[in-house]
């Protein structure tokens, strides 16, 4: 369009042209803006789902820990008095002289037997359901497993032994039930440098109770 033109256009078609193309520019912002916001909102979105799936995973595996552990567990107790009962039977079979089991009379024989088959049962039953018997005579001393009870003075084997075990222990899972009662040597070479020396653990008092 010549100036020519374009000055011989009224008044109010000029401004109506100007308006539009303000609106049209303005239009054009108002676009951008909202698209800016309307990414935002998204990642913020994506983030918080990002959040709320990880926080249900996180529920979902302490869930099935639990679960796990309520099935592993659940006998603890029972297995805990269970293993009295056990100790009472072995304690019946240690206290019959040597000579008696020896004398051959039939019944008194049977009833060895008997008795002897029922500690087997017993503690056969409670390693079906995850408990473990600890013998640790030779081993390393531990302390999460072993009860130090004395020291037994021996330089022929690394100090920190366990040389005698006074009561067999009891593990479930990878928790104890009950804690091997041992006699650990002292005087002998260490086991790795650096090591601490083993201190008595402190008094269980369940096992001072079934002891």
């Amino acid at each position: 369009m010549s100036d020519q033109a374009k000055d011989e256009r009224a008044p109010e078609d000029i401004e109506a042209a100007e308006a539009a193309a303000e609106r049209s520019e303005g239009s054009v912002d108002g676009d951008y803006e909202a698209l800016v916001r309307l990414l935002k909102e998204n990642d913020e979105l994506k983030d918080r789902a990002l959040r709320v799936a990880a926080e249900m995973e996180n529920l979902r595996r302490r869930t099935a820990r639990d679960v796990h552990d309520a099935r592993a567990y659940a006998v603890a107790n029972f297995a805990r008095d269970m293993l009295s009962v056990s100790d009472n039977l072995r304690r019946a079979l240690d206290a019959i002289p040597a000579e008696t089991k020896a004398s051959g009379d039939a019944g008194f024989k049977a009833l060895i037997e008997g008795v002897e088959l029922t500690e087997r049962a017993m503690l056969s039953a409670l390693e079906r359901h995850g408990v473990k018997k600890l013998e640790p005579e030779g081993e390393k001393f531990d302390p999460n497993f072993h009860q130090a009870m004395f020291e037994v003075p021996n330089p022929e084997v690394p100090a920190n032994t366990v040389v005698q075990v006074v009561q067999p222990g009891y593990s479930i899972g990878e928790r104890v039930l009950r804690p091997a009662m041992v006699g650990v040597a002292k005087g002998g070479p260490k086991h790795v440098a650096g090591e601490a020396p083993v201190e008595p653990g402190p008094v269980n008092e369940q096992a001072e109770k079934d002891a």
